[in-house]
């Protein structure tokens, strides 16, 4: 089982939590038991000592040895009305090593002692103090060898690790089915689910079917199911807008064709010499203007996508002449002025023609705005350089956006700036000027006019080849 699986942590997880699990179990208990292993020392030798006073200390010494050996001690003091009595007594192999006194003594302590002793594996005589049973007497004192006791704590520890180590493993087992089949199973379902809906996302049969029984798992299956409800229903949508794209895209071709054959026939009616002729073919003409240029950017929008920028170096302010000059000839005669404020040497990094053409529908929008109220306005363009990259600054005097475009800004067909427009061109110079890696905001629109900014960046990562 991978480690980086679900599954593989949880049981590494659980591996962890049972040693962990382990270790205190096992040590408390060992120093439990070399508490009552000493305990059981001193009550022995209490007996024996018992035994002799009895007997008013007549005793041989073959009897106090078998008393003490019984006891495992080398020696036992009793002290009782305040004075301290040597009762039973025989050789000490070596020097007492330390000395424990197990009365009131703080659990941290006898974990320390009983962890001292076992990882010295070498045999000490240790001296232990303690309450006599029964209260018969102050206190009761004996000294002991270390071996035995270190012996029987391995096998006590060895004991309690075994049985702990089968009940931990059991209960780590049935908590890992449990989980697994649970948790991992239901969240493997999902994944699965997840991976074939990804295959065939119009396949309305792959939709997930809400089972689970917790109720996380089952909030995620509602949130998938209504994930890929909606989504399908926006590839169909995308299918369908595609398809229609591809017949408005055709039929604009065609109807460009026609209108401009009927443009070049209303150019002519201009020339009549008919009164009635003469004021009609002005809006004749203006009307089939509007409509080739309707054509022309529903053709230009329903492209599959906008063509990475060839990036190039382009004096910024030569590009914008030329774009004010093409709007000049088109605004009404005397009705607009068009100001520019950028420095001749400001180069820019850029496409230039996508360039042109987010300018262009930008200055064009502000002078159809500004002629749409019948007064004289101001158009400004301007441009500079900051440390993180270029901006450019379209900025009129006109009447403001309405609140519907300023809803739906940058989104075509529904951001028209003008009444019967289409909000292409501001939609097509977002695009281009994302391409680009920058953004197009609106700073201002109000009663005393409308300011686009173009932010461009100085490091471009687009991925294409520079052109120069």
């Amino acid at each position: 089982m991978r480690v980086n699986t679900l599954s593989g942590r949880f049981l590494l997880l659980t591996s962890v939590f049972v040693l962990l699990a382990e270790i205190l179990i096992l040590v408390p208990s060992v120093a439990r038991f070399r508490e009552d292993y000493i305990l059981s020392r001193l009550e022995r030798a209490q007996i024996a000592s018992l035994a002799l006073l009895a007997t008013d200390n007549m005793i041989d010494a073959g009897l106090e040895k078998e008393l003490l050996a019984n006891a495992e001690v080398y020696n036992v003091v009793l002290r009782r009305d305040q004075m301290r009595q040597l009762v039973l007594s025989s050789p000490i192999p070596e020097e007492i090593s330390a000395t424990y006194d197990l009365r009131d003594a703080p659990a941290w302590a006898l974990i320390h002692d009983a962890f001292f002793d076992l990882i010295h594996p070498e045999h000490h005589v240790i001296r232990v103090i303690g309450d006599p049973v029964k209260r018969a007497g102050l206190l009761i004192e004996a000294t002991m060898d270390t071996g035995p006791m270190r012996k029987a704590m391995i096998d006590y520890g060895l004991g309690i690790l075994g049985l702990s180590a089968v009940a931990s493993i059991l209960t780590a087992f049935l908590l890992f089915i449990l989980v697994r089949r649970l948790l991992v199973t239901p969240i493997r379902r999902v994944v699965n689910h997840m991976a074939a809906y990804a295959e065939a996302p119009e396949d309305a049969r792959r939709f997930i079917e809400p089972t689970a029984r917790i109720e996380e798992l089952r909030e995620a299956e509602d949130a998938l199911q209504r994930m890929q409800r909606q989504l399908t229903g926006a590839l169909k949508q995308k299918e369908r807008l595609a398809q229609l794209g591809s017949a408005v895209a055709k039929i604009s071709h065609d109807l460009r064709n026609i209108l401009t054959t009927a443009q070049l026939f209303a150019d002519r009616m201009e020339e009549s010499r008919d009164p009635a002729v003469q004021r009609a073919a002005p809006k004749l003409v203006g009307s089939i203007s509007r409509a080739v240029a309707l054509c022309e950017s529903t053709l230009a929008f329903g492209k599959a996508e906008e063509p990475p920028p060839t990036l190039s170096r382009f004096r910024l302010a030569q590009l914008a002449a030329d774009v004010i000059e093409g709007e000049q000839l088109s605004a009404a005669d005397g009705g607009v002025d068009f100001v520019t404020d950028i420095v001749p040497n400001l180069w820019l990094r850029a496409d230039p023609e996508q360039m042109h053409r987010v300018l262009t529908n930008l200055v064009r929008n502000a002078r159809q705005a500004i002629e749409a109220t019948g007064r004289p306005g101001t158009i400004e363009v301007g441009a500079g350089e900051e440390d993180d990259g270029w901006w450019i600054r379209v900025g009129d005097t006109g009447p403001g956006l309405p609140e519907r475009a300023k809803e739906h800004l940058f989104q075509p067909f529904q951001g028209g700036i003008r009444k019967g427009g289409t909000g292409l061109g501001l939609a097509i110079a977002a695009e281009l000027v994302r391409g680009h890696g920058g953004r197009l905001e609106l700073v201002r629109s109000d009663s005393e006019g409308t300011e686009f900014m173009v932010h461009l960046p100085h490091a471009l990562d687009i991925g294409d080849r520079e052109v120069s």
